[in-house]
């Protein structure tokens, strides 16, 4: 089989799509694992892909943590702008808790976080580690969307970053097959099945995806998170689309 990378679209809290997805590959796709490189992501998409790289035994962690972090967004009287509530903050402990001591090793050459320059608007592609908390900033960069998340741009390496999603939404690397993951219908190889009745496509960010009501409601969720039950049906949507695009490739064990 030929070498392998899987990229994480931009998600918001949709990335619980991504952890489902995750687990169908953990779980049965063997044959893919063996032949996979590296992964990347932007967003929420981006915290996918470290997960995989860094800490595929976490997975079940992050669920837990993503449930309880869209609780407290949806406890909010203004969810995630409401006046005092820190985003960022929460964010950032989540991250704390799930990656290991040796994550920035673990991930160097091999994770490939997309970020945007707050002043330049340029989309930057940052695969190479430092520190544990230099990948940590550049997770956060690739997360933070400016007034939803916080007034202040995140510091990366001396400079002003925001999220990744606003330029390069889906990174495809140039070594090898891409396989792309995103939680909205479109033309990627792993996403929810289109069901309008309108086949019209939007470019968002090199994102293709389906005009309609559903994947409107979806970038709906992604900033402004559903019930629990809703999360965990996403999730195990994310898991049935991973499947099927394995058995599709007959990739399954």
């Amino acid at each position: 089989m030929a070498v392998l990378n899987l990229s994480f679209a931009a998600s918001g809290f949709l990335g619980i799509y991504h952890l489902g997805a995750l687990g169908a590959f953990l779980h049965h796709g063997d044959k893919l694992l063996g032949s996979l490189r590296a992964c990347a992501g932007a967003s929420g998409g981006a915290l996918a892909a470290a997960v995989m790289i860094t800490a595929p035994d976490k997975l079940e962690h992050c669920k837990d943590f993503t449930y309880r972090f869209a609780d407290s967004v949806r406890a909010q009287r203004f969810g995630a702008v409401t006046p005092g509530y820190n985003f960022m903050l929460t964010l950032r402990e989540g991250i704390e808790e799930i990656l290991p001591a040796d994550a920035h090793s673990l991930a160097s050459d091999r994770l490939h976080i997309s970020i945007t320059h707050s002043k330049s608007g340029r989309n930057r592609i940052v695969s190479r580690f430092t520190s544990r908390d230099d990948l940590i900033q550049a997770l956060l960069a690739s997360c933070f969307v400016p007034v939803y998340a916080g007034l202040r741009p995140v510091e990366f390496r001396g400079q002003t970053w925001i999220d990744g999603g606003f330029t390069d939404s889906l990174p495809i690397l140039p070594l090898g097959r891409t396989i792309t993951v995103s939680p909205f219908a479109g033309l990627q190889d792993v996403c929810p099945v289109h069901r309008g009745r309108l086949s019209t496509q939007l470019r968002l960010a090199n994102m293709n995806i389906m005009f309609s009501a559903e994947n409107i409601r979806r970038l709906n969720q992604a900033l402004f998170p559903p019930s629990t039950s809703c999360l965990r049906a996403l999730c195990e949507e994310g898991f049935d689309d991973a499947v099927r695009f394995l058995q599709k490739e007959a990739w399954t064990i």
